[in-house]
């Protein structure tokens, strides 16, 4: 099928950092580690955000947390995600970034509504309260000496009667950042309700071009991504739970943008991408933990499959590469 489509695919430059393209994988807490961006790069992604990682952690030399920060082999260009609410070990914070990860973008969390979160300051927590968010934003950029790239993500507000996505976007701008993504949920929605667009298009009026604006939210097909682009006139959209079961979902847009045809990957494809993530995981966390992660994930590449209620029922028990190799034989065989 083809519909009348304008180029609304192109290149991108953030700050110093030139891109590709606009479509990227966002950071997703518990899901996008080097193993998911691994595949989402072989599946089209322009760029890559890692999972959130504490600066609190990081600057007390958790191993666990400097683990989040491995880039995937075939990672270029990658970005890695911060989230704290202390301006000093933000900064610290994004210094050990620098030295240990090289990566050529950090990005500030401001959105997550998490509340052992919000707790300690950060997050969503962060878009209610802008003076720290300028404070926290403008450390972080003063920390990366002009290096690379700080950006933010932030939510429209803390629930409908305080939507302060205004007075966080000015503080980020004003701080120094150099492009700003909205969720435009509240923290009191969480991920339930609907993404409301429409402070997407005010946000980049808001904005007017003074730094790129990124959508977030609601964006689970190409035919969604094209919406938000010409709805709201944002320079790029990241892709969070549409990428989860397909990481090919960035190629399928970017030809819908240029062509204005849909594709869409076979499930062998789709299957495959999986054990490739499973091995890359098995690598980095020994096989029962990486297949006890993956049992989610293959639940999630196994939508439309058919028998797919059955198949779920025996990937929750999957223990090793073998098991996961007998549930899907049929689409890994060649």
């Amino acid at each position: 099928m083809k519909v009348s489509c304008e180029n609304l695919y192109h290149p991108l430059k953030i700050g110093n950092l030139q891109l590709s393209g606009n479509l990227f994988l966002a950071p997703v807490a518990g899901y996008s580690d080097c193993a998911f961006r691994y595949v989402c790069i072989e599946g089209g992604a322009n760029f890559t955000y890692t999972e959130m990682v504490s600066s609190e952690a990081l600057v007390r030399s958790s191993v666990k947390t400097a683990s989040l920060l491995t880039r995937a082999e075939n990672e270029k260009q990658y970005a890695v995600q911060i989230f704290g609410g202390n301006p000093k070990i933000m900064a610290q914070a994004a210094e050990l970034v620098l030295q240990k990860a090289h990566p050529e973008l950090i990005d500030i969390n401001a959105g997550c509504p998490v509340p052992k979160i919000i707790k300690s300051g950060a997050g969503s927590a962060l878009t209610k309260d802008y003076e720290k968010l300028y404070l926290v934003t403008k450390a972080v950029v003063e920390a990366v000496k002009g290096e690379i790239p700080v950006t933010v993500k932030i939510r429209s507000g803390w629930d409908s009667s305080n939507l302060t996505w205004k007075e966080a976007a000015e503080a980020v701008v004003s701080a120094g950042a150099s492009a700003i993504t909205l969720h435009p949920r509240t923290r009191a929605q969480g991920y339930e309700g609907k993404a409301d667009w429409s402070l997407l298009a005010k946000l980049t009026d808001f904005i007017d071009r003074r730094i790129p604006v990124f959508a977030s939210g609601d964006i689970f097909s190409p035919e969604a991504a094209k919406n938000v682009i010409e709805q709201t006139n944002v320079d790029g959209v990241m892709f969070a739970r549409g990428a989860m079961g397909n990481p090919f979902i960035f190629a399928e847009t970017s030809h819908y943008l240029q062509t204005g045809e849909i594709i869409t990957e076979t499930p062998q494809t789709r299957i495959r991408a999986g054990m490739k993530e499973l091995q890359i995981l098995v690598g980095e966390k020994g096989e029962l933990p990486a297949c006890r992660e993956m049992r989610k994930r293959f639940c999630a590449y196994s939508k439309g499959l058919e028998g797919s209620s059955q198949l779920r029922t025996r990937i929750v028990t999957a223990n090793t590469i073998r098991d996961f190799e007998d549930l899907f034989a049929p689409y890994i065989q060649d």
